[in-house]
């Protein structure tokens, strides 16, 4: 898939300021960011940019920061090079799940260990939405029940509720790019019971769920927050992230609304994630 690279110059340039604008650019369609120490990278497929979009008033019109930017036609090619030559390395999450790279031949051992493939698809584990939801997994008892992951990307969730005994998980991305990432992941780790499939919640319908993971962004949470609380079953938890600290009160408001109750939220670099049982 060709995708298109924007690069961005903040004024000023601060951790806040950065999150803001990634929060901005997520809202808009951007799927990935890389930052460095000068500027933000936001990735965005072709087939979905105009440069009308980078127009919206929340970017152009916010009180918090400007920018400059740039834009690059970035050709299909091996993200799993381009990621071994920007140095992805081995992750350990809450010393018990390791993360990394079919590449890497160092590494420390841990309960789970998770081999990714990483390409464009958004889930290496290095994005703090990412993180906390892998904290979440690890702290629950998911042996035999069902599981729906919204936004897979590549897949990372999903194998990681397999390899905690899940009996069967659903995971569900809008992009082709990360479905594909997902099987071949799904391959890598030796999972057999993942199913993956494209498009968004208008493809859930009868099936129950015990545990719905959702790590998209605020927007899209909000919207599909009904749709995740019919596939839900009683008792069941509905986990999500994506979204700011700042977000929670509106997260928390449409989750009551639709019959579910917080019963967690943790954060990490003024990401949130949390969970709401129905």
């Amino acid at each position: 898939m060709e995708y298109t690279k924007i690069t961005c110059t903040l004024k000023p340039d601060n951790e806040i300021a950065r999150q803001l604008l990634m929060q901005e650019l997520g809202n808009v369609g951007f799927e990935s960011f890389v930052e460095t120490d000068d500027t933000i990278e936001a990735y965005i497929p072709s087939v979905n940019f105009i440069p009308e979009i980078l127009a919206s008033e929340n970017l152009q019109k916010n009180e918090y920061f400007s920018f400059d930017y740039t834009i690059e036609v970035i050709a299909d090619q091996n993200w799993n090079e381009v990621w071994e030559q920007n140095y992805f390395e081995p992750l350990l999450i809450e010393g018990q799940c390791m993360i990394r790279a079919p590449f890497h031949e160092t590494y420390p051992a841990a309960k789970y260990e998770i081999i990714i493939n990483p390409k464009m698809a958004f889930g290496t584990g290095n994005h703090e939405t990412t993180h906390l939801m892998i904290k979440a997994i690890l702290e629950l008892d998911l042996k035999g029940k069902e599981i729906l992951d919204m936004g897979c990307g590549s897949g990372i969730l999903a194998i990681l509720a397999a390899m905690k005994g899940a009996a069967a998980i659903t995971a569900i991305d809008i992009d082709e790019w990360s479905t594909n990432n997902a099987i071949e992941n799904a391959e890598l780790n030796h999972i057999g019971n993942i199913l993956v499939r494209q498009g968004d919640a208008s493809l859930l319908s009868d099936q129950q769920f015990d545990v719905i993971l959702a790590n998209i962004q605020r927007n899209i949470l909000l919207q599909d927050m009904e749709a995740y609380r019919k596939v839900l079953k009683d008792g069941g938890l509905l986990i999500m992230s994506g979204f700011y600290t700042t977000d929670l009160e509106a997260i928390e408001e449409r989750a009551n609304s639709l019959g579910m109750k917080i019963t967690s939220s943790a954060e990490r670099s003024n990401w949130c994630a949390a969970g709401f049982r129905l």
